[in-house]
């Protein structure tokens, strides 16, 4: 057989095991080193699995990601998230759908502190719902606004999903970070501007709730805000412009959450162990997943799998934006099977090439991969931000949170459509650096 050939048969080995639901990260290693086995030798492919699973368990530039995700469960367990939800509900929560409006506004200041969708949907999902329950929030659209802004801790900086794409691609994370604030700011408003449209047609699905007094709003700015916002300043901002590597800044985040936790005595040594533990776990499946994909990403290089579809992309008839098109399909399908960083280090080998091929950026493709992957987030039947939802409200049928999605994935599919068309979006920021 070719190596293509092979590369091919590998790739549906490893789907019907995701079938019979082995975890992916093995999944990812059992057909990367049979498939490299075969293509070289036997003790190639154990000497190379040997070598990625040190690599990526010893390496000093993944660490960054530990950092982050602790500086984001440091933020859940300190109640930071708590203090922006109730800021956003002071300011705009006498709005229609108010309160769905102020969770978003809370997502997006939360997720500059976070970096994960889960735990951003997590956090929001505890502290805002029985809000809107409270004021008699149609179920669905309240459900479907936490879990679809549960989407933009991955999108405004900092974001686990960036740091890794990253990594994987060999592009500057500081510049992916830039890259995806604009657009998370837009997601943000296209989330509020469906919530507002939805309720002033029909207010029963959202009712205004009391309008708070400028003191009030004052007092609940003070009550967090700030803070969080200093942190991010100071550890995103100082990798912007270079102070800080992505590891520094990560430590510098999670030093400052820690230390604003522990100032407002929000903290204790339970929910510091706590943190840890979760980080722990976080960050080992993480690295699993990342040295699977390299076991992987070895076996479709040597099967030239990649480089071949590149080549057939280019020579194809059809324009650019048409062949990106294609490729955001099989994402927003796969998306809906595949975790998503699971989806973008197992794609990243095959599609990269082809991109880089076709000409576009890579840091405005990591921002579209970002969006695409983070809408099977929200879709059945994976859509693990509705599952964290339905695990912190077991008495709501999944069914009930999925039929509010609509509008927010109309959203998400904008957004996509504005980035194609005006790639400034994501790029100018970056190219000021």
């Amino acid at each position: 057989m070719s190596p293509f050939t092979v590369g091919l048969i590998g790739i549906v080995v490893f789907i019907v095991l995701l079938i019979f639901r082995m975890p992916i990260a093995f999944a990812m290693a059992l057909v990367g080193f049979a498939g490299f086995g075969y293509l070289t030798s036997t003790s190639a492919a154990f000497n190379m699995v040997v070598q990625e699973i040190y690599n990526t368990f010893s390496s000093y530039s993944l660490s960054v990601i530990a950092m982050f995700v602790w500086m984001g469960f440091l933020a859940y367990y300190s109640g930071i998230g708590s203090r922006l939800y109730i800021f956003a509900y002071k300011l705009i929560g006498h709005l229609p759908g108010g309160l769905a409006i102020a969770t978003q506004a809370a997502c997006g200041i939360f997720g500059a502190v976070c970096g994960s969708n889960t735990a951003t949907a997590a956090t929001m999902a505890a502290i805002a719902l029985p809000e809107m329950q409270k004021y008699k929030y149609d179920t669905s659209l309240a459900t479907a606004s936490i879990a679809a802004g549960g989407v933009l801790g991955v999108l405004i900086p900092p974001s686990v999903i960036f740091i890794v794409y990253g990594m994987a691609t060999e592009q500057s994370i500081g510049k992916l970070f830039m890259a995806g604030i604009l657009p998370g700011i837009i997601l943000m408003l296209l989330f509020m501007g469906a919530i507002y449209i939805l309720t002033s047609w029909n207010q029963t699905l959202g009712p205004p709730g009391p309008k708070a007094s400028w003191s009030e709003r004052l007092q609940a700015l003070r009550g967090g805000v700030i803070e969080a916002l200093a942190v991010f300043i100071i550890s995103v901002g100082g990798l912007i412009i270079g102070i800080f590597t992505p590891t520094e800044a990560g430590a510098v985040g999670a030093a400052g959450v820690l230390f604003v936790a522990l100032l407002g005595k929000h903290m204790n040594w339970e929910k510091i162990t706590k943190s840890l533990l979760d980080t722990t776990r976080t960050t080992a499946m993480i690295m699993l997943l990342i040295a699977g994909a390299m076991i992987f990403g070895r076996f479709m290089a040597v099967s030239r799998m990649p480089f071949e579809l590149a080549s057939w992309t280019g020579s194809l008839a059809l324009p650019p934006v048409a062949i990106m098109g294609m490729i955001l399909l099989i994402y927003l399908i796969l998306g809906c099977f595949i975790d998503a960083l699971a989806l973008i280090l197992l794609t990243i080998p095959i599609f990269f090439p082809i991109v880089l091929n076709l000409g576009y950026d890579p840091i405005w493709f990591g921002v579209i991969i970002v969006l695409v992957v983070a809408m099977g987030v929200i879709t059945p039947p994976v859509g693990m931000n509705v599952y964290i939802i339905k695990g912190i409200v077991p008495d709501i049928p999944l069914e009930v949170i999925f039929k509010g999605i609509g509008p927010f994935l109309l959203a998400v599919i904008l957004c996509i459509v504005l980035l194609i068309l005006f790639p400034s979006i994501a790029t100018f920021l970056p190219n000021l650096l």
